[in-house]
């Protein structure tokens, strides 16, 4: 490694970490955030567990942040090292444009595995590992402990109510005193009585209890005492458990997966090939980006500002413009699988390629 190499690495890594810091910081503020106050809110989560669903997912985030990080880094570095006119003097000594990106994309390159390795290794551990807990927390439903005559109810999507709980008290996990109205049927109304009961990850736990089933004219229709029951309140948990499958896959298991389940319906199919080809496609993004990246931050004699967090934004907002957009018409079908992974890489390269073609190649 040459005195040039290490100068320009040294001030690429510091950058780096910077810009991984700086986006997984807004990733965290806006959307994260969001979701951890409406997890707290909605559901009961403590704040504890919706931290730790939040820490969970943070090699996922970091995946995303690299390929950022990587841009940030290579823009806002040659951006100053143009500003300073050292890339004049450095291409006046006969040091091309080439010779000058090479630590940047060797740079890059190793970003892209270290990449391609948490999204493949860490990222399908921790994401099954999440949702375990926010099921689990789920199926809790955090019953306050020692709280008297309190009552909660769960909505149906267009606002109506679907349940109404009361509990008399709930000691050393116990609830005692339960009533449930239970309103999901159309066509009747069931009322749930129980001595005593707790929460668990399966459900919700009943002892020495009748369920009357009420027609809406009000007539009994029948009557079930029971000495034990488990019941599944507050959340669908098939339609959870179906959420994030290829997140819990790395390439190859996923691949098998898909081949031992031939039977999927062509919608969900059609996300799992999306999110197969996506597992080569988001690593590769970062090499993507110091392709287009180099050429833009390399500024003319003329302009004396600094305008390499100004490209960075702008980069990232048409990249991930166009990775929503052909990853939603890939789910939908109307693109195929690969492309619509692929398909903001394939534009923002050939963007790149005729722009550091030009850079190089080009006096300016």
């Amino acid at each position: 490694m040459t005195i040039l190499d290490r100068y320009i690495l040294r001030q690429i890594i510091e950058m780096f970490i910077m810009g991984v810091f700086i986006f997984t910081s807004i990733i965290f503020a806006s959307d994260t955030f969001i979701t951890l106050i409406k997890q707290i809110a909605l559901y009961g989560i403590p704040f504890k567990v919706a931290l730790m669903i939040i820490i969970l997912n943070l090699p996922a985030v970091f995946v995303m942040t690299i390929p950022m990080g990587v841009l940030l880094a290579t823009v806002m570095t040659l951006n100053k090292l143009s500003l300073a006119s050292e890339i004049t003097v450095m291409r006046s000594c006969g040091i091309g444009i080439n010779r000058i990106a090479k630590p940047i994309f060797i740079f890059a390159a190793i970003m892209c595995l270290a990449s391609f390795f948490i999204n493949e290794t860490i990222v399908p551990i921790t994401t099954k590992q999440s949702k375990d807990l926010a099921l689990w927390s789920l199926g809790q439903k955090n019953i306050p402990e020692g709280k008297q005559n309190f009552i909660f109810k769960e909505l149906k999507e267009n606002g109506n109510l679907k349940r109404l709980f009361y509990v008399g008290n709930c000691k050393n996990k116990v609830l005692h005193n339960i009533t449930v109205l239970d309103m999901s049927k159309p066509d009747a109304i069931q009322v749930l009585q129980a001595q005593d009961g707790s929460t668990s990850p399966a459900g919700w736990e009943f002892n020495r209890g009748a369920i009357y089933t009420v027609a809406q004219e009000g007539k009994i229709l029948n009557t079930t005492f029971f000495e034990n029951s488990v019941a599944q309140f507050g959340i669908d948990l098939s339609k959870e458990l179906g959420q994030n499958i290829a997140k819990e896959h790395n390439f190859v298991s996923l691949f098998k997966y898909m081949m031992q389940n031939t039977g999927l319906d062509t919608t969900q199919r059609n996300v799992n090939l999306v999110q197969l080809f996506d597992k080569l496609a988001l690593p590769a993004t970062t090499i993507v980006l110091v392709l287009i990246g180099v050429p833009l931050a390399i500024t003319p004699p003329r302009v004396r500002y600094n305008r390499g967090f100004l490209f960075s934004i702008l980069i990232l907002f048409t990249y991930y413009l166009i990775r929503a957009l052909s990853i939603s018409f890939g789910e939908a079908g109307s693109l195929p699988p690969f492309f619509a992974a692929w398909m903001a890489n394939i534009i923002l390269t050939i963007a790149g390629a005729v722009m550091y073609y030009r850079k190089v190649y080009t006096i300016n």
